[in-house]
């Protein structure tokens, strides 16, 4: 159950939003707290910084989890998500993967040939090298949050539509969607904020099924950051709700202090 904890924030916070123009720009940092209640489990970071990929200057996201506390004894995680985008298209060149979650780990990259739709896999910890094909726009984990967070539709949905995009993740393509559920304003630690309620779903077997209860809140601005998320388990319900900000492209709505 806690292995979810990284996972929760980074496929869904990575995979929630979805491709409006100009929604986040270098600089933007964003913190979760993820916590049981009042006990802190972890935090996730999201961070946008400069780099040059195949001569082109592209974003450099950079997606960071780990356990604290108590939590940290019982399992611990420390996770290292990284995707390199295109400025214009938003697809991505690379990923990086390299988590180490209560001794599950992985060491991997990717390399996207958008022009073939292959990627190129490098495990490092096995050895190996494989050579995929893939849909057109598709997406890994990380890219998807930025490329779905400018989506043209997301402003434009009525309650029970959704989004799908093709996201490549453990060494398969699979159909991600977004059901929007509506209007909701919850209470922050900075006050007040107006959002957007989205039910994610993935096919069967992976890591979210749809039988179990994830709604993610995104601020209902033009910015599209998670808000809060929350996951209903057999034993209460595991939440993450933002902690922190810096570097937004827009101003961030509060509609009471």
């Amino acid at each position: 159950m806690k292995k979810i904890i990284l996972l929760l924030v980074l496929f869904v916070f990575t995979n929630s939003f979805v491709q409006r123009e100009n929604a986040y720009t270098t600089g933007e940092w964003i913190k979760l707290r993820i916590h049981y209640g009042f006990v802190n489990a972890g935090y996730a970071t999201l961070e946008i910084k400069d780099a040059v990929k195949n001569n082109k200057k592209v974003h450099h996201v950079v997606g960071k989890g780990w356990t604290v506390g108590m939590s940290k004894l019982f399992f611990k995680v420390e996770d290292n998500y990284e995707s390199y985008i295109d400025k214009e298209t938003g697809k991505p060149y690379q990923f990086v993967r390299k988590i180490d979650e209560g001794g599950y780990t992985k060491n991997q990259e990717g390399f996207f040939n958008q022009n073939k739709n292959t990627v190129l896999v490098k495990d490092y910890k096995k050895k190996t090298e494989k050579t995929f094909s893939v849909p057109e726009e598709v997406q890994d984990i990380v890219s998807s949050f930025y490329y779905l967070r400018n989506h043209p539709k997301i402003d434009k949905l009525k309650v029970g539509e959704s989004i799908a995009i093709d996201m490549f993740f453990d060494d398969e393509t699979t159909k991600f969607k977004l059901k929007f559920l509506g209007r909701e304003d919850i209470s922050t630690k900075f006050g007040k904020v107006s959002c957007m309620m989205f039910r994610p779903y993935v096919q069967a077997g992976r890591v979210f099924k749809e039988e179990e209860s994830l709604t993610v809140w995104i601020s209902d601005d033009d910015n599209k950051i998670p808000i809060r998320l929350k996951a209903s388990l057999a034993v209460g319900s595991l939440k993450a709700d933002l902690e922190a900000f810096k570097g937004l492209k827009h101003s961030f709505k509060i509609k009471v202090k």
